[in-house]
Formats: C-alpha cells, structure tokens, sequence
C-alpha cells in the first residue's frame, strides 16, 4: 500500500488537510495525518497527534503552550516532526510527504522534509513559495508550488492548485513504492561506478563538459552542480558524508559572491569539505571574475559604476577588480592549503570564464595575475599542487587534462591504502 503523509498545523489549517486527506483516499494512497499544531484544538483527527510530535522533540506539548513562545515552539515541532518523518520513513509507512502552509507551517514542514532522504518525493504548497526559498529547501530535493492565496480555506483559486498538488504527490508516491529503490534502498555512491562531484556555471559549461565526457569514459558516474549557492552548499554536503571519490571544483564563483556582496553565495565553508573528508580534488578558478546579482534593476548603486553585464534576464553581473581578485586568492589558497587528502590546481592562464576569454568585457589580465599571484603565494609550502595551462578555461583540451589529473590522484590514493 502506498502512504503519503501530510503534516501541518490542525488547529489553524484542518479543514484544509482534511479536504487533502479525502481527496488522496479518492487518488488510492493511504494517508497519515501528522499534527503540528500547538495551541488551538485539532479540527481533524491525526493519526500521529501533536502530544506525540512534542515527545518526539523530547518534550510535552503542555509545556510549548506554557511558555508561551512561539518561535521556541515552531523550533521544536519541527524537530519533532523531522523525528516523525524520519520513524515512518524507516518503518516503511511513507512514500511521499505532503504539506501546506504561510511561514510557519512551511517552516516546520520543510525541516521535516530536508531530513528525508533524496529521492522521497516531497511537495510543499506555500504562499512563500514565489520569493528566495533556499531557506526552506536547502540542499533536498523538496519540490515547492505556490499556492497564489494565502492558506486560508478552500476557494475557487486554492482548490484547483490543492487538487494538483494531490495528484502530483500521489503520483510521485505511488512511482516511488513500485521502484526497486524504494524495495532496496541503495545509499548514494555504493553503486558499480565511483562518483565524482563537478562544480559548473553556464560560463564554464564547455570545459565542465569535456572534463564530465572524460571521466565518464574512464569509469566513474559524474554529478554536475549548478555554482547557485544551494549548489555549492550540496556539493560540500556530500562531500563532507564521503560519497565522492574525487572532486572536480572547477567553477568557484561561489566564493567571489561570498565576498563581495553576491545573491549566489555558498557561505564561508565552501571548498573546506572535500579538503577535510581527504577526499582527491582538482581545483580551478572558474568564474572568479564575476559577481553575481539579480536582475539589472535590482543592482546595488556601487556595482553599478563597475563593468555590468547582463547575463540574462535573471543574472547581473559585475567584473571583480584586482584588489578583490588578490584576497579571492588568498582566500581560495588558505582552504586548500590545510586539505588533508591529495589537492591540484589547475590555472587556465588565458581566461576563467566565457566573459573573461580574451576579446571578452571580462577579459582582464592584470587582475587574472593578482588573482593567480596571490594563490600562488598562499600555497607555497603547502602539499597542494599547482599546474600552468596556457589555455582558456573553456578549452576542451583543459577539461580532459583537468579529469586525467583527478583520475590519477584518485588510482595514487588507490593504490597506497
């Protein structure tokens, strides 16, 4: 039997769970109703009630209400529902998970679900859903819907979009019970091929590309991510679990935002994982030479008196001067320097990006050389490894040398243990 489970708040939002529960009985999966509620009384009845969710936080729910704190009580039901979720995933009782609600509910929601594994199917219908959701999805795959109204009943707008949302978890859970996946769970990187993590951006897609074509001709099972922020955040997450058996981090833009003010920042520990699990990596400075912002109009005043490009109607971006190219550098060299596995950087001399080949509005050698000068600096002494390429990032022939470099560190580190 296939179970979707829904969780949110009964006391503010039952009649809208209980519309779902019906409507998936109808779509033939079975429901398990979770209660996150706290201080009004349940208008529906929940298999798991919140007396229980409040346990499974390690409190009682007699004294959330005591306190009288609702940031401290949101806390822990969602604590106590991420325990939940996870029970009933191990117990074999869900096959998807369902929920809907403004700030609050998707709050709670949302930490339940990122603690499932990837694969779970995950819908979250929320009015918060058209603006930055990186803080309710993190590094999951939850899928987010906007619900266009507010939660706040069933009317001639919400039930179409709850009626989809039933459909679509009810089809993604009924998918997901069939799967031998599901029949056999298989951890991440325990398949026949080893797994590689590649960092890319749409600047530096061709050499990513060539390099991705060329361990995957050598045997391993290359995973591409997107240097969005919640990307790189991903990728150092599953690094750091030690399911990959080499790093290609290629595109580090990440960082030049983390620095500058950027939207697309990763956070300060980007690039310490893979250093710290010992895991071989092979670095480039792909898309150092910009700074990612949102739409033109939404471009802070000082960038833009810089050399501004548009991207595309989603993306601005701004060229990184010499002075920010010179800590990039020393920021990038202080983190590989202190890596405890095998670590090469690969300098493509003639270019970081599409904008930066030379001919580009990025083209910019002198900050290139402050840029490479100052990681040079910053690794001398250290294990790490640096390679001259006198070639453009995006150079095909730099890719594949990138990829038999990494494939080379990763037979050395083989065969020693």
């Amino acid at each position: 039997m296939t179970n979707v489970v829904l969780v949110g708040t009964l006391d503010t939002k039952g009649v809208e769970y209980g519309w779902l529960r019906e409507r998936l009985l109808r779509a033939g999966v079975e429901v398990v109703l979770v209660d996150t509620g706290i201080m009004g009384e349940p208008r529906v009845p929940a298999e798991v009630p919140r007396e229980a969710v409040a346990r499974a936080a390690g409190t009682e729910l007699s004294e959330l209400r005591a306190a009288a704190d609702r940031g401290a009580a949101v806390t822990t039901m969602a604590q106590g529902a991420e325990a939940t979720l996870l029970r009933l995933h191990a117990e074999g009782r869900l096959h998807g998970v369902l929920a809907i609600g403004g700030s609050g509910g998707t709050s709670i929601a949302s930490r339940a679900m990122r603690a499932l594994p990837l694969g779970v199917p995950k819908l979250m219908v929320s009015s918060m859903a058209s603006g930055n959701v990186a803080p309710y999805v993190g590094s999951s795959d939850i899928t987010m819907m906007y619900s266009v109204v507010d939660i706040a009943g069933i009317n001639s707008v919400s039930a179409p979009i709850l009626a989809n949302a039933v459909e679509a978890i009810a089809g993604m859970a009924k998918a997901f019970a069939r799967s031998s996946l599901e029949r056999r769970p298989v951890p991440l990187g325990s398949g026949g091929r080893p797994l590689i993590a590649a960092s890319m951006a749409g600047v530096t897609t061709i050499g990513v590309d060539a390099a991705r074509e060329r361990l995957t001709e050598l045997g391993y099972e290359v995973l591409v991510f997107h240097v969005s922020g919640t990307g790189g955040r991903t990728l150092e997450t599953l690094a750091g679990q030690g399911v990959f058996a080499g790093v290609l981090d290629l595109t580090l833009s990440e960082i030049a935002d983390d620095l500058c003010g950027g939207v697309l920042s990763a956070g300060p520990d980007r690039l310490r994982a893979a250093g710290r699990a010992g895991i071989p990596q092979v670095v480039s400075l792909g898309a150092l030479d910009m700074v990612k912002f949102g739409p033109l109009d939404t471009l802070p005043e000082m960038p833009r008196h810089r050399r501004v490009h548009v991207h595309n109607p989603s993306v601005t971006v701004i060229r990184t001067t010499e002075s920010e190219c010179a800590e990039l550098g020393r920021r990038v060299a202080a983190k590989l320097r202190v890596a405890t596995g095998p670590t090469a950087v690969c300098l493509p001399l003639r270019g970081l990006s599409t904008l930066g080949a030379p001919g580009g509005p990025y083209h910019d050698p002198g900050a290139d050389r402050a840029l490479f000068s100052a990681l040079r600096e910053g690794l001398r002494g250290s294990a790490a490894r640096l390679y001259d390429y006198d070639t453009h990032i995006n150079d095909p022939a730099f890719g594949r040398a990138a990829a038999d470099r990494l494939h080379a560190m990763i037979g050395a580190l083989s065969a020693a243990a």
